[in-house]
């Protein structure tokens, strides 16, 4: 969004309670069964036509909930009990059904998999319109308009399934455009997306706001695009109520201190100037972005009496990301024969008549942390599947340790490697989050009460105690990735720890509290031998976290190799469909400050934790 358009926005949030507004929630409070209290908890606010709201909050405090209300779907469709109301283009919520509601309000989910029907990507965007029976020309030009949007147009005849998961989740982008509603709903749009597709639908959604006929509402936890698109922010707080509600200045830039106790994402140069701030510079107004924030610290003088050392790049900035402890010892002292635990050789998969994996070899040493990124479609996810064994090859092989992964059981692979699905409920079986963690402890045959000892233990390693008796699908995102992750680590921790984890998208859905309370437990766990396996979308965390990188490009391994010295390759980065990490576009080109000079780590930055 523009700096007119986000004033545009502004004038008419001001002006909000004077027009018709097309979204207004009254003293909402939505109560599933089985829950002690409600999430949202008493909400009210209204949105009008031209406005883009962001909402926000921890894991847990009712967005998702707060979506799902928007539209009908609850209690129309999820059932759960609803007090207050919610009104949709002067339609109430509850008495009108969905198909009614449709017309007016639009929503595109978490997990696109969940409202995608059809055989086609044409049929799929035609589908919504079609029940709206509108004439045939104007579906096929709502179809079309939506799917050049996205950018599939030209895969208009191609099965969904066989889309990437961004592709798909581009592609349920694309069917809620195609409705034409006044009202737009995304819950976490930009999670299967890769840095290229996140600026693409962002540029899309900014023609739609400024156009001003239409309102978003957004829940997002990756800000560092969002920000510049967004106009008003929604804060709920760890019981689901509103705690604040106003300018993007007035809540993310004046409240941020608060936002990060509470746990809440915010833009990845917001932290950095947190850190900042407290090492000395003043950087007021806090900065929101790597343009934002290079500007601020090339207006303000360095700190450091020190004149030859700020002329100087610092011993941090200079030193590249070192290799974990376990994976500089697992190379000083295995045979050289030995210090791969995972070895592909000749891996080429192929979905229907496509090839998504050419002729892979690649090799990953013993107590690695390895980020695997690449574009939407570059092979990914069924990389990480062959080498877990999801998915057997029918060509190559890949062997952990001296287990040939295609010839494997399944009892003696999750004995080897625990495997995190990118959408959690896809590994869910059990009824309740207690016995979700719990099955794989007693496939194991151990007594009662160890399983309950090591179970209430998991519960409260990742924050799950107060959801026990809940069904895993009553979840929210966040908190259904914690569970996953903890059912992958259930059977692992009887041994001291799988040899092998492999993480699809892991904080997808998260809040940053958890996040990073997730990434510092996959960190200790490396630490302890474990070699993880991350695939993800987001650039910082890569940089942060992961000390070898390997990246894909069109089904081919581009480069793999030490992060910190690929991430150096800005040529690289950009040819396999990817950007840069905030600090590195905001650092790189500072004209004062050389202490700065080179960080990509806000691990790395003065000021303390951020």
């Amino acid at each position: 969004m523009t700096a007119l358009q986000r004033d545009a926005s502004a004038a008419r949030a001001v002006g909000r309670d004077k027009a018709q507004p097309l979204l207004r929630v009254q003293d909402l409070a939505v109560t599933y069964e089985g829950s002690p209290e409600p999430t949202p908890a008493h909400v009210s606010f209204e949105v009008s036509a031209g406005e883009v709201v962001l909402v926000l909050g921890p894991s847990g405090s009712g967005k998702s909930t707060l979506a799902l209300a928007l539209n009908g779907l609850i209690p129309h469709d999820v059932p759960a009990d609803v007090a207050g109301t919610v009104e949709v283009g002067g339609l109430d919520t509850v008495e009108n059904p969905v198909a009614r509601l449709s017309p007016h309000v639009a929503m595109v989910f978490q997990d696109p998999d969940t409202q995608l029907v059809t055989g086609t990507l044409l049929d799929e965007v035609a589908f919504g319109p079609e029940n709206l029976r509108l004439p045939v020309d104007e579906v096929l030009a709502r179809a079309e308009s939506a799917l050049r949007r996205v950018g599939l147009w030209h895969r208009r005849f191609t099965n969904p399934d066989r889309l990437s998961g961004g592709g798909r989740q581009r592609l349920a982008i694309a069917c809620a455009l195609a409705m034409g509603s006044s009202l737009l709903v995304l819950d976490e749009p930009t999670a299967n997306l890769d840095p290229n597709g996140i600026e693409e639908f962002y540029a899309a959604l900014g023609e739609l706001a400024g156009a001003g006929d239409r309102a978003i509402v957004l829940i997002e936890h990756n800000l560092d695009a969002a920000v510049e698109f967004v106009g008003r922010v929604i804060v709920l707080d760890h019981d689901g109520r509103l705690v604040a509600d106003g300018s993007v200045d007035d809540v993310l830039r004046r409240r941020a201190d608060e936002l990060h106790a509470m746990g809440v994402w915010l833009p990845t140069s917001a932290r950095a100037a947190l850190r900042l701030r407290r090492s000395g510079l003043r950087l007021d107004p806090l900065p929101l972005t790597p343009d934002e924030l290079r500007a601020a610290l090339d207006a303000e003088p360095a700190v450091t009496p020190d004149a030859e050392r700020a002329q100087s790049p610092s011993p941090v900035a200079e030193r590249a990301q070192s290799p974990s402890p376990v994976a500089e010892r697992a190379q000083r002292d295995a045979p050289p024969a030995r210090r791969a635990l995972v070895e592909v050789r000749g891996l080429t998969l192929r979905r229907g008549r496509s090839i998504v994996l050419h002729d892979i070899e690649l090799d990953i040493r013993k107590g690695d942390f390895v980020a695997v990124i690449g574009a939407n479609g570059a092979g990914k996810t069924t990389l990480v599947q062959a080498i877990a064994g999801v998915v057997r090859p029918p060509r190559g092989t890949v062997r952990i340790g001296d287990l040939d992964v295609g010839r494997a059981d399944s009892r003696t692979l999750s004995a080897r490697v625990g495997f995190v699905f990118q959408n959690p409920e896809h590994q869910f079986i059990a009824h309740t989050v207690f016995d979700e963690l719990a099955h794989g402890l007693r496939l194991r045959h151990l007594p009662d009460d160890e399983v309950r000892a090591r179970t209430e233990a998991l519960l409260d390693r990742f924050g799950l105690r107060d959801k026990a008796a809940t069904h895993p699908f009553r979840l929210s995102g966040g908190q259904k990735r914690r569970l996953s992750v903890g059912t992958a680590l259930a059977g692992a921790a009887l041994d001291g720890g799988a040899p092998l984890l492999v993480l699809d998208e892991p904080t997808f859905g998260q809040d940053r509290a958890r996040a990073d309370e997730l990434l510092s437990l996959l960190r200790d766990l490396n630490a302890e031998g474990t070699t993880i396996i991350v695939v993800t979308h987001d650039m910082q965390l890569v940089t942060e976290y992961a000390d070898r990188t390997v990246i894909l490009r069109e089904g081919r391994v581009a480069a793999a190799g030490d992060t910190a010295h690929l991430f150096a390759d800005s040529e690289l980065i950009v040819g396999a469909g990817l950007r840069l990490p905030p600090l590195r576009r905001a650092f790189d080109a500072l004209t004062s400050h050389p202490e700065l000079a080179g960080i990509a780590r806000l691990a790395d930055l003065p000021g303390g934790t951020a």
